[in-house]
């Protein structure tokens, strides 16, 4: 997988993974890494059958083996001890690596993720599954803001929108391995294993996120025994990037309590 390690590389300097939601790249996170790559050194990867990341995804592709694959990527570059941040599908992952080495972590931060389906998410992911296979690509990336942003945020950053996604058209996945990795976030389901991961975590949640409820934070917050919530009332899914201050605010705030 196409990786880059940025930021401070001093020996001392903590490390930071940041695993994207269902796009799977890396870019996402470029309104973070100012602030990040001052004090930590950074880890930034394009999920596999995603972005710079060529693959052909098997049907049965699961979080669990995204969740592999991340680990046999840090080996490679030995990162022995790290401070994992995950967005939604990333915020998945980060549970799963939780599960499968939980020594790796030194603390993690999940962003409007979530343990088991919900009933509201299941019906977001069924119209955009449908879109893909029965519109195509471009109305998939049309309708995507309105899954991810503020409707008076989307109002006035049309112009930004419009950049990307004629990016994301230009580096559209291949059809098949995105209809998987949408099945690979719907099947997947940790209710009956969160006791056993004692990982310091935040939940970080939108009040406003109509993609995923926030009360999946919240009942992560509730039975993970290390778990915190911090809600957040405007910024939608992808607050990262339409409320950029707030949210690093909060990520900073957070890393510097785990420190």
């Amino acid at each position: 997988m196409h990786y880059e390690i940025l930021g401070n590389q001093a020996a001392d300097a903590p490390t930071l993974v940041l695993s994207s939601g269902l796009g799977g790249s890396a870019r996402f996170w470029a309104p973070q890494l100012p602030v990040l790559t001052e004090h930590y050194r950074v880890v930034v990867y394009d999920q596999a059958g995603t972005g710079r990341s060529p693959a052909i995804l098997a049907e049965d592709y699961s979080i669990a083996t995204m969740a592999t694959e991340l680990l046999a990527l840090l080996d490679s570059i030995e990162v022995q001890h790290c401070h994992f941040i995950g967005h939604a599908l990333g915020g998945l992952v980060g549970l799963e690596l939780a599960l499968q080495r939980p020594q790796l972590l030194k603390s993690m931060v999940l962003i409007n993720a979530w343990s088991s389906p919900n009933p509201h998410s299941e019906r977001c992911f069924a119209v955009r599954k449908n879109l893909l296979r029965d519109s195509g690509p471009e109305a998939y990336v049309q309708a995507q803001a309105l899954f991810l942003y503020p409707a008076d945020w989307i109002a006035e950053h049309s112009a930004q929108l419009a950049e990307d996604e004629a990016h994301a058209l230009a580096h559209f996945p291949e059809t098949n391995n995105l209809l998987r990795r949408i099945a690979a976030l719907q099947a997947f389901n940790v209710e009956d294993q969160l006791h056993k991961i004692t990982t310091p975590t935040l939940l970080l949640a939108n009040r406003d996120d109509m993609l995923v409820p926030w009360q999946r934070s919240q009942h992560l917050a509730n039975t993970l025994s290390a778990g915190q919530l911090t809600l957040l009332e405007y910024g939608g899914h992808a607050s990262s990037v339409s409320d950029v201050e707030p949210f690093n605010r909060v990520l900073l705030d957070y890393l510097a309590s785990q420190a």
